[in-house]
């Protein structure tokens, strides 16, 4: 009887450990398609790399610069001005290529940012309210003090008052990315500090402009966004899963809201709110039900045939194939796939066609006067780190939250000056902001060359707390350069685990060989 028992625990073991074997990478895929599999990698590295976007953006914003400074820019404008019909049946109308990109386009960016916010409020770093108040706060903190800035400039001047809310914003793809080109030396802690403050940032800047920035609200327009919201909130508590319906109304809902006299993106933020965040499978049962179609599969499988005459198998693996695309919720499939668009489509064309001031040609000293710029400048350069880290500062000091785990100060002045990156909300705002094509571009300015001068100043001032770090032999772990973490190539991470999970299997067999050999004796023990 222990012998039996023993020979079942070793077979168990050999079987586990050889078919984790046959799930390495190598050997997952047929050798023809390795080198596919290596560019596909490739490509989402690149797709979803925080640095490789701030580049897209930078070198859109680049080229809108020397275009708009040269004889090109006037058909620049002609082009991005062109009227284009858009809408179908009769919702038509016209709108220009820069409408397109400011209204539709940037909406679809502000589904992505009210994704990321939701997460954030579910399973991230704003679910815990004593883990998330030093972000939060700060934020709060990195808005007043640009405002009071900006005030001091154009508070008295009814003209430009209107602009404080240019400098109050932070880009969060160029400031992980100027992070991330610090590798390792710096503080996982201050990154989540920096990617949660801008999140905050995000959601303050999203209620500035939904309150602040808007026509003279319809009031049927906005009952007509109510009835939308209530359908989409109603089809989320009826647990529909599909995305379909969802961006289908979303294009109503964008309608609605655009017609309301609100700004459309907002419609957006809306939309992601109620896009569920939950899984139509139940979990606890799939891994059990899964495991039966894996070993039905194997036993359908014929090594002999080929695979087009193995039509059980194939379909027992399509449906296993379809409920395991279904485990993930609905916003994470959405917000993965928005990623590469929204970071190198809608952000590097939003730069290419609002980062053009025109310099040459222009009253530069009239510019150079100009109390927009100014406060717009020093809003975001001094009022941005001052309200961060003094609000931070009050935070700790009130034991209302703790510094991240290895910061100092040191790396809160540096996170506070890369907060002064403004460039796409900040430019976003100040078109909304100014009615005058001459203060938009004076705003412009003001952003443009804060957030050049805050990336440089913020690289610069935590580079050389990394070096300090590095002559200490500190290391803070591993640094990711990802925007969206979850899109690493999960075979890679199966087949990096795979010796850990054989090492757990075969001190598991270990254990049940150990338990058959004293069963064995115990037996031994009862026969005599």
């Amino acid at each position: 009887m222990g012998r039996r028992r023993f020979g079942r625990g070793c077979g168990r073991l050999r079987f586990f450990v050889s078919e984790r074997r046959l799930l390495a990478l190598d050997k997952l895929f047929i050798p023809e398609v390795q080198g596919h599999l290596r560019r596909s990698k490739a490509v989402v590295a690149l797709t979803h790399s925080s640095t490789k976007a701030a580049m897209a953006m930078l070198l859109a914003a680049v080229v809108a610069l020397v275009v708009a400074n040269t004889g090109a820019h006037e058909g620049f404008l002609e082009f991005f001005h062109t009227e284009v019909v858009v809408g179908v049946g009769p919702l038509v109308g016209e709108m220009s290529l820069a409408h397109i990109i400011n209204d539709i386009f940037m909406a679809v960016f502000f589904l992505l940012v009210g994704l990321e916010i939701k997460y954030e409020m579910t399973v991230g770093e704003l679910t815990n309210i004593r883990q998330a108040a030093l972000p939060i706060i700060a934020a709060c903190g990195g808005v007043l003090a640009p405002i009071v800035i900006y005030s001091i400039f154009n508070g008295m001047n009814p003209e430009t008052a209107h602009g404080w809310g240019v400098p109050t914003a932070t880009d969060i793809a160029f400031a992980l990315g100027i992070m991330a080109l610090l590798g390792n030396h710096v503080p996982n802690g201050i990154r989540v500090f920096l990617s949660t403050l801008a999140v905050a940032d995000d959601i303050i800047a999203i209620l500035v402009i939904a309150i602040f920035y808007g026509q003279s609200p319809s009031v049927f327009w906005l009952v007509m966004t109510a009835v939308v919201m209530v359908v989409l909130i109603l089809m989320n508590r009826a647990h529909v899963y599909s995305l379909t319906p969802y961006l289908l109304l979303g294009v109503v809902l964008w309608f609605c809201v655009f017609s309301s006299g609100v700004h459309s993106t907002i419609a957006g933020v809306l939309l992601a709110f109620t896009i569920p965040s939950g899984s139509r499978v139940n979990l606890r049962t799939f891994l059990t039900w899964s495991d039966e179609r894996v070993k039905q599969a194997s036993s359908q499988f014929d090594a002999n045939a080929p695979i087009m005459a193995q039509g059980d198998y194939m379909k027992t693996v399509k449906h296993l194939s379809k409920v395991a695309n279904e485990v993930i919720p609905p916003a994470t499939r959405l917000e993965h796939a928005l990623y590469p668009w929204v970071y190198f489509g809608v952000l590097p064309l939003f730069a290419l066609t609002n980062a053009d001031v025109a310099l040459v040609g222009n009253d530069i000293g009239q510019m150079l006067s100009s109390p927009v710029l100014y406060g717009v400048f020093f809003g975001l350069l001094l009022g941005k780190p001052i309200g961060i880290v003094l609000f931070s500062w009050l935070t700790v000091k009130f034991k209302i939250a703790d510094l991240p785990t290895h910061c100092n100060w040191m790396h809160m002045l540096g996170a506070g000056i890369l907060g002064g990156v403004g460039f796409t909300m900040a430019i976003f705002v100040a078109n909304l902001a100014f009615p005058d094509p001459a203060l938009v571009a004076d705003a412009k300015l003001g952003i443009l060359s804060a957030s050049l001068v805050a990336g440089i100043l913020g690289f610069v001032f935590l580079f050389v707390q990394a070096e300090r770090a590095k002559k200490q032999g500190l290391s803070f772990g591993e640094a990711t350069d990802m925007i969206d973490p979850q899109s690493e190539e999960p075979f890679e991470r199966m087949a990096e685990s795979d010796g850990t999970i054989q090492e757990e299997f075969e001190q598991e067999g270990a254990a049940e060989a150990k338990a058959a050999e004293a069963a064995e004796a115990q037996d031994a023990e009862g026969l005599r």
